[in-house]
């Protein structure tokens, strides 16, 4: 396999055309691959991209080039999802992004993995500056993995 290359290598963005209103956009890769580290058998998969764009936007060739950049990687399921996340959140500054994948089945199990950010907001700060600990807060049921509420199962999507 081959090393990896470097985070955020080909991500590139442009001005947001309209930062005053909350819009939604989503992309859909329908061709994802990657390297299954255990087999060394190629994965193939659909990554679904959607967000709310904060000052930025994602520009669609160099994110295809970035998706591309999996392609001899191995690499997870779980960590795919997460490091398209982390990569996107630290280059957009999104104000909502959420990355699904969805893997072809194997072995008789098709995966679906979910990943979500949300921008924190000044009332959430306002914690801290009025001398509460996060921990004074009850649990927030959607800061798992899944970004969905808490099942026992944390960072497990189940499939439709």
């Amino acid at each position: 396999m081959k090393p990896k290359p470097p985070r955020n290598l080909y991500l590139e963005t442009f001005a947001n055309p309209r930062p005053g209103r909350e819009y939604e956009i989503e992309h859909i890769a329908p061709e994802f691959t990657s390297v299954c580290p255990k087999t060394g058998q190629p994965d193939f998969g659909t990554i679904r991209l959607i967000y709310v764009p904060g000052e930025k936007c994602v520009e669609l060739k160099s994110y295809k080039l970035y998706l591309q950049s999996f392609r001899n990687r191995g690499i997870f399921y779980e960590a795919v999802t997460n490091t398209i996340l982390d990569d996107l959140v630290a280059v957009l500054r999104p104000r909502r992004m959420s990355v699904i994948s969805e893997w072809t089945p194997r072995g008789g199990l098709r995966s679906v993995i979910r990943c979500d950010y949300e921008r924190p907001t000044a009332l959430s700060n306002d914690k801290f500056r009025l001398g509460k600990r996060a921990s004074d807060s009850p649990p927030n049921p959607r800061h798992r993995a899944s970004g969905r509420p808490a099942s026992g199962r944390a960072g497990f999507v189940e499939s439709p």
